[in-house]
């Protein structure tokens, strides 16, 4: 038998398993692994088999505690030799979709991103929507990240290109045209009013936008109202003139800071917790012609690298169109394999920049703030998803063995830098949703030095006592009076203990409580020994993840208050003749230090209570 070791203890797999370690061959491949239900909870690839998974065995303390987890769930392990890495590549990507491992980088609802279809082989295409995309002649372009994007990319073509939008046969004159026709939003095929050559040249124009080929588009507009003009079809003309405007201006907003012509992607990621968004940007001849995100699962404990890896190869596999450049924050992990992959779906060469300084990085820079702002608002919606939180809720409950829901939460943090301006927070969520009229803030007061366990115990000792207070003098509406379903600590078990022994003073110790330990999102109870995980994907552990980053949020945010606060401050202690209200002045006029410091003699001078000799000292105090 093969010994291997999972968290610290060593355990014995299968004779079956054991003997398919030993054959693994040093060629590159696919491995997939299962759990004791056969159930594949991973595929990964390799360039030699036999050294990438032999490496998931052994000793577990240098792997991520998401590898000691997937290692301690491996109950058998299968293999496919490849040709290639790139050969590889592809089978791995195939398999991902297919089995949606637990413990793969995948994107979310892969499988149900929509197209635009444009059947270029009919006599009258059509341009619509489609779940998917095939081998079968027509246009696609996407995917987009919802219908809802498909829908007004298409209104917007039909605002531009009078082309047909109805499943009508087109054989002759058929009744009366539809409303379309009659706001020059359709030019009725389906009565004759032009041929299927004139047809198809409108559709063209589609396709060249969508391509970002606007410009062609335009001189084509050009000439044929030209020609309308010549025959005196004055009306049409008009018509013409009014889809160049309507196509020049589509063109001005597209217009990003770039002079580089060349077809590229701007892709970049941000990530948070065990999400990530992928934003990318369609640049097409200097244009920018569509902006789209997509989210990712099981991302926690992944480098950067490796996610960016996963993304590109799910979503270059389903794109309707891979351009010869991409542009990157960081080089993805494999980059030769990907780039090889690529070019063989493209049919051409495709190179992966990650570029680090000039208008290409202030590029890839903008998509990447994108990307944090887009993950920021869909966290945020998550949120306010009633039916998300109350199944969070329950989940929490039923996980933690709690006595009732817990609809009211309070989560506790301490900041502070070698004990220095050091402060508590309060955060509470109810039903899921923060409640910030009820957030609150901690100066700590009896404590010296860096000693977070004794902040906690004075923090929550403050609390409680003013929530008990508060509930003798029947003062219930106060937001203090109200005791929480559910106490969590941001930190392991020692931070825990501190706040129990706090509650325990204070008289609360009956209220459930938790720590919550980031470095592997464990969560510590009470008189419980060992931690309690929940599952990466499960909608309890998004919540307190959530909870937990608050906390700390709004704690660092006081605690960087009070630091610049007391800069500002000491800055002018030793100016003579400026006292608390003068300095206050100055705070309230220009913000901050720097302010200060930006601020010309003149503006300084005009503050209520300065004096132009006062401000020749600040300046000379300050050093301008």
């Amino acid at each position: 038998m093969i010994e291997f070791f999972v968290d610290g203890s060593e355990s014995m797999v299968s004779e079956h398993f054991a003997e398919q370690l030993r054959i693994l061959p040093a060629r590159p491949g696919v491995y997939l692994m299962r759990d004791s239900a056969s159930k594949v909870i991973y595929v990964g690839k390799a360039s030699s088999l036999k050294d990438r998974v032999s490496s998931y065995f052994g000793s577990q303390e240098g792997h991520a505690p998401k590898v000691r987890k997937l290692v301690s769930l491996i109950a058998d392990l299968e293999f496919i030799i490849t040709d290639s890495e790139v050969e590889a590549l592809i089978l791995e990507n195939n398999l991902i979709k297919r089995y949606r491992p637990p413990f793969n980088v995948h994107l979310r609802d892969d499988k149900t991103y929509p197209y635009i279809k444009i059947d270029l082989q009919n006599q009258w295409p059509r341009v619509y929507m489609v779940r998917g995309h095939e081998k079968d002649g027509a246009r696609y372009f996407g995917p987009y990240t919802s219908a809802r994007s498909v829908r007004q990319t298409l209104d917007l073509l039909k605002r531009l290109f009078p082309y047909c939008t109805c499943d009508v046969v087109v054989t002759a004159k058929q009744g009366r045209p539809c409303l379309d026709y009659y706001i020059n939003r359709c030019i009725a095929p389906c009565m004759g009013k032009i041929t299927p050559e004139d047809y198809q040249r409108v559709v063209k124009q589609v396709v060249l936008f969508l391509e970002g080929k606007q410009e062609r588009v335009v001189r084509e507009l050009r000439r044929e109202m030209g020609h309308a003009a010549e025959g005196l079809e004055f009306e049409r003309a008009a018509q013409l003139r009014d889809r160049v405007l309507a196509v020049e201006q589509v063109m001005e907003r597209q217009k990003i800071n770039s002079t580089d012509l060349v077809d590229q992607d701007v892709v970049a990621l941000a990530m948070e917790d065990s999400e990530a968004c992928a934003q990318v940007f369609m640049v097409r001849n200097g244009k920018l012609i569509g902006r789209e995100h997509f989210l990712l699962e099981g991302v926690q404990e992944e480098e950067t690298s490796q996610v960016l890896a996963s993304f590109i190869e799910q979503f270059y596999d389903s794109a309707s169109y891979i351009p010869p450049v991409i542009l990157l924050a960081e080089a993805p992990e494999g980059r030769g394999v990907l780039e090889g992959w690529l070019k063989e779906k493209r049919g051409g060469r495709v190179d992966l920049r990650a570029p680090v300084r000039g208008q290409k990085r202030k590029l890839v820079e903008m998509v990447a703030e994108n990307a944090r702002e887009t993950l920021r608002q869909l966290r945020a919606k998550w949120l306010a998803d009633s039916n998300k939180t109350i199944t969070a809720l329950r989940e929490l409950q039923e996980r933690l063995d709690l006595p009732s829901l817990p609809q009211r939460i309070e989560c506790y943090d301490i900041s502070n830098i070698q004990g220095a301006f050091a402060v508590g927070s309060m955060v509470v969520f109810v039903n899921g949703q923060p409640k910030r009229a009820h957030y609150r803030r901690f100066r700590i007061k009896s404590v010296e030095g860096a000693d977070d366990y004794a902040m906690l115990r004075e923090v929550l000792r403050r609390r409680f006592h003013r929530a008990s207070v508060l509930r003798d003098e029947q003062e219930a509406a106060e937001a203090w009076a109200h005791y929480p379903d559910l106490v969590m600590i941001d930190g392991g078990k020692g931070q825990l203990n501190s706040a129990l022994e706090a509650m325990e003073e204070s008289g609360v110790q009956d209220i459930p409580s938790l720590g919550l330990a980031k470095e592997r999102e464990e969560i510590f109870l009470p008189k419980i020994s060992d931690p309690v995980t929940l599952p990466y994907n499960s909608q309890a552990l998004y919540l307190v993840q959530r909870i937990r980053d608050e906390a700390h949020r709004f704690a660092l945010a006081y605690h960087v208050n009070l630091r610049q606060r007391r800069a500002f401050e000491s800055s002018f202690d030793q100016v003579p003749g400026v006292g608390p209200k003068r300095k206050k002045a100055l705070v309230q006029r220009f913000g901050s230090l720097q302010g200060v410091k930006n601020a010309s003699l003149e503006e300084m001078a005009a503050v209520p209570g300065m004096t132009m000799a006062l401000a020749r000292k600040v300046k000379e105090m300050l050093g301008d």
